[in-house]
């Protein structure tokens, strides 16, 4: 999906085509866009913040203040968006925007911003052929926008003529076939095998033994691998993240035995496998099958070693490229080199717990690289932009 991932910045202006705009947003959030609405002031006569927000999952802003006092940034929100799409785009916006009269915060953002703009303008037929409104359009083309042409029909005013705003589907349709001349399927035709999150070790009903690992990295890894072509097999440890995208298959585990089993069912006939799983090392010998009362000052649990998944799969590798992870707190390049060479991996990624911002449960990851031969060092990103340092890694070392 061309649009999964990208920032969609959808603006409103005010018109009756407005009530449109529900559709348009409905289909981007299906399809895996993160979309945030603007309005300007007028637009709330047409359709409701409340509306909006509902479909988008996000606050909308009309204004530079909220009711709060709170400042919305229009420079914020115009370097946040990978694309801007003015919908419906009035006579009134549009004049605004080639003349840069800034009295609104759509305006103040649309001028802010650097990506591409998307005009779909909407207004009565006389409107349209208006020659301030022709000669508005050519200048929007000429600062290097897109216009998607209003369609014929009955209007509002119940003239019919040119002036409606196009269809959701064909505004949709703009913006995925520009972001789809971008999208590099580099993974095509590969079969990428994942594991991720923590795996729980029963100690009886109701307890475990696990870890703080929330899948967060495994689950960045496969959804920016499936963008790129690839065939997704994720097997992830009990985590609260979901897949979004179609070539995602998802197998849910909890214990290591499960997932090393889980893993071996696919292992041969993968091309690339990355163990993101943090694993737990150690199992119960004995798993209580009633609940473990509360009766003693002290409670000894024999613990006893669970299966090396990444060993196994670096024993078990003949054309598979393997990559592993290590989660460290000292001797952190020594541990890793170690445990590259130790489980015949390919390639293994460093994080270290002592980096602030890195590791378990946060929204970022600050990595090092290790293969035989070479390291590279990567600032401080969020997951979903280290997915795509590590997949840029590996293509490196496949494709070459």
């Amino acid at each position: 999906m061309s649009v999964y991932g990208k920032k969609i910045l959808i603006a409103v202006s005010g018109g009756i085509a407005a009530y449109k705009i529900h559709f348009l947003i409905r289909d981007f959030v299906k399809k895996g866009a993160n979309v945030q609405i603007i309005m300007t002031p007028d637009a709330e006569n047409f359709v409701t913040k409340l509306s909006l927000s509902t479909l988008s999952k996000k606050p909308v802003y009309s204004d530079f203040y909220s009711a709060n006092g709170t400042w919305n940034s229009h420079v914020e929100l115009a370097l946040w968006a990978d694309v801007i799409v003015i919908a419906p785009c009035t006579a009134n916006t549009l004049a605004k925007m080639t003349h840069g009269m800034c009295d609104n915060l759509v305006i103040a953002t649309y001028m802010s911003a650097k990506c591409p703009v998307f005009i779909a303008p909407a207004m009565d037929l006389d409107m349209y052929q208006h020659p301030s409104t022709k000669q508005n359009l050519e200048m929007a083309e000429d600062f290097g926008h897109f216009i998607i042409p209003a369609e014929n029909g009955e209007l509002a005013s119940g003239l019919i003529g040119q002036g409606r705003m196009a269809e959701p589907e064909t505004i949709a349709k703009a913006v995925e076939d520009f972001f789809t001349k971008d999208d590099k399927k580099t993974l095509e035709g590969k079969i990428v095998l994942i594991t991720a999150g923590p795996t729980y070790e029963a100690i009886d009903p109701v307890r475990f033994i696990g870890n703080h690992s929330s899948g967060k990295m495994g689950f960045s890894l496969a959804e920016e691998a499936a963008k790129r072509g690839a065939k997704i097999i994720l097997v992830s440890g009990p985590s609260s993240q979901v897949v979004k995208h179609k070539n995602i298959d998802l197998y849910r585990v909890t214990s290591a035995k499960e997932m090393l089993n889980k893993v071996f069912e696919f292992y041969e006939n993968v091309d690339v496998a990355i163990a993101s799983a943090a694993v737990a090392d150690y199992a119960p010998k004995e798993v209580a099958k009633e609940k473990i009362k509360k009766n003693d000052e002290n409670l000894t649990i024999e613990l006893v070693k669970n299966p090396d998944i990444l060993k196994t799969m670096g024993e078990k590798k003949n054309h598979q490229f393997l990559v592993g992870f290590a989660l460290e707190t000292q001797n952190e390049e020594e541990n890793a080199k170690g445990k590259l060479e130790k489980k015949n991996l390919d390639m293994i990624v460093l994080n270290s717990l002592r980096d602030e911002g890195a590791g378990f449960k946060n929204d970022t990851n600050k990595i090092k690289i290790f293969t035989k031969t070479e390291k590279t060092e990567f600032d401080l990103k969020s997951k979903d932009d280290v997915a795509k340092d590590i997949l840029n890694f590996v293509e490196a070392q496949i494709l070459k």
